[in-house]
């Protein structure tokens, strides 16, 4: 819903260029202080308390993460805002239209202290989760959207795409700041400024946080390069590709980012006691259920324009705007795969509290694809940006499962292998199938339109369906068997 409200009040233009810009860096600032990851260093080191019955020790090393982190962050924020202008032009070359640039600069300046509020509220969330308490924690990303949303309606036809900008300002402090801090608190958080820079844990939570903060994943990394390759091509580049890439982690959301949030206190659980096979045996079926993202990037790849349409066409989001995303979308799906595996593999390394293995042989990965993206950008432009970023995110996660298989002594992680190309397989076979039904459905129907494009997804979707089903039973594929049982069972009458 963000990005569609995104899509009909800027389309492609430069609006929408430079308003992504502006995330480049608070995106980096908030690598730098690990606020995405405090749920995975926090969460080991408060449970710990809550296990042994030191609850108030507890409190006292969040005081004293949250003083001194939050103080170091609102130095670097302030900076950020002042040397706004000359940062973003070194993350974005190519945005050197003055306008565009200035606005960028504006926007930049408008988000940055969104960080503080994550900050805050990834420490909030990380002890909602310790107590296993979790409806709180979800309304955040729902809260924060939605202000984006709302500023951007109510305030874009005063601002322009300026008004997203403070919907991020006021969505951030209310749902992932306010309400969170609201929850914790419930839950009898205490918090008070406290600098103890001496005390055992905080070197400990350093130690957790500090790769995280120096190492480059891909899905860090992904924005970054999207934005620095995509300023130097056409104008609506940067908007086409992040239009593609929200639609292709629709895909990641569902099958990896809930697969291994919901997995790794279960990894962690089973890390500390011991019971390596146990974890190792999780791990690997987490991947191959994970693994079922291919077929269902296939039938996105064959809907990529109806999808875009029923999404985005509206507004200034015209038929131009849609074929530009259609065309980049393929080349994103491609990697859609590696970005749900790469959510689960981490995980494992942290479940086992070692950070420092991901995240150097990450950042040596990245590094190594990072040729990728100026040849294929010249050759293939903007699909050039987005097939780089699907080859590079593919070597990272093989890289690391790799390492994981060498260093856990994984013996049975060389069938997830065999188990994705198997799922390659059949995703092109139910493709053969599928390509001339589609074709019929788009000479016999106007697809441009939102009614036909949905009239086409559904069919389309419906005939998928049955293929997959069918070669699930007839290949005795046991993880599509296994999740057809477990969703009948879901919806079927009760006794």
């Amino acid at each position: 819903a963000r990005e569609m409200s995104i899509a009909y009040a800027g389309g492609t233009g430069g609006g929408v260029d430079a308003y992504q810009v502006a995330f480049v860096l608070p995106e980096i600032l908030n690598h730098v202080v690990a606020s995405g990851f405090l749920s995975i260093t926090f969460i080991p080191i408060f449970s710990s308390y809550l296990a042994k019955g030191e609850e108030e020790k507890g409190w006292e090393i969040l005081s004293i993460i949250l003083t001194i982190f939050g103080f170091c962050l609102l130095i670097l924020t302030l900076l950020a805002m002042i040397l706004a202008p000359r940062l973003v032009s070194c993350l974005a070359p190519g945005l050197d239209n003055p306008d565009l640039l200035a606005r960028a600069v504006r926007m930049t300046r408008i988000i940055l202290p969104a960080q503080l509020f994550f900050f805050a509220g990834g420490l909030f969330n990380a002890v909602q989760y310790s107590k296993e308490h979790f409806l709180v924690p979800a309304l955040a990303p729902l809260i924060y959207n939605t202000g984006i949303i709302m500023g951007g309606l109510t305030l874009g036809p005063y601002m322009g795409m300026e008004g997203f900008a403070w919907g991020v300002l006021g969505g951030s402090f209310i749902g992932n700041f306010l309400v969170q801090f609201m929850g914790a608190r419930s839950l009898g958080m205490k918090i008070s400024p406290r600098f103890n820079l001496k005390h055992p844990e905080l070197k400990r939570y350093i130690l957790l946080t500090l790769p995280l903060m120096v190492g480059l994943t891909m899905t860090f990394s992904t924005e970054i390069l999207l934005k620095y390759f995509g300023s130097q091509l056409a104008r609506g580049s940067i908007a086409a590709l992040n239009y593609g890439l929200r639609i292709m982690f629709i895909l990641v959301g569902l099958f990896g980012q809930a697969a291994g949030v919901a997995s790794y206190p279960f990894m962690a659980g089973l890390a500390a006691q011991g019971r390596m096979k146990e974890l190792n045996n999780l791990l690997n079926t987490t991947l191959r259920y994970l693994l079922l993202v291919i077929p269902v990037s296939a039938l996105f790849i064959l809907l990529r324009y109806e999808i875009v349409v029923i999404l985005f066409k509206r507004g200034v989001f015209d038929e131009n705007a849609v074929l530009l995303t259609a065309g980049i979308l393929p080349f994103l799906l491609a990697g859609s795969f590696a970005f749900a595996a790469q959510t689960v593999v981490v995980r494992g390394f942290y479940a086992m509290q070692n950070t420092w293995l991901p995240a150097l042989f990450g950042t040596l990965s990245v590094l190594a694809c990072l040729p990728l993206f100026p040849i294929l950008t010249h050759i293939l432009e903007a699909r050039g940006v987005a097939l780089a970023l699907s080859l590079a995110v593919v070597f990272q996660t093989v890289l690391l499962f790799e390492l994981w298989i060498r260093k856990i002594k994984n013996p049975q992680g060389r069938s997830i292998y065999f188990f994705f190309i198997k799922m390659t397989c059949l995703s092109i076979g139910i493709l053969t199938l599928l390509y001339p039904v589609h074709r019929l459905i788009q000479e016999n129907m106007d697809t441009s339109g939102f009614s036909g494009a949905l009239v086409s997804s559904i069919i389309t979707g419906a005939t998928f369906l049955f293929f997959l089903l069918a070669a699930g039973h007839i290949f005795h594929i046991q993880e599509i068997r296994e999740l057809t049982r477990r969703v009948l069972k879901k919806f079927s009458p009760g006794p």
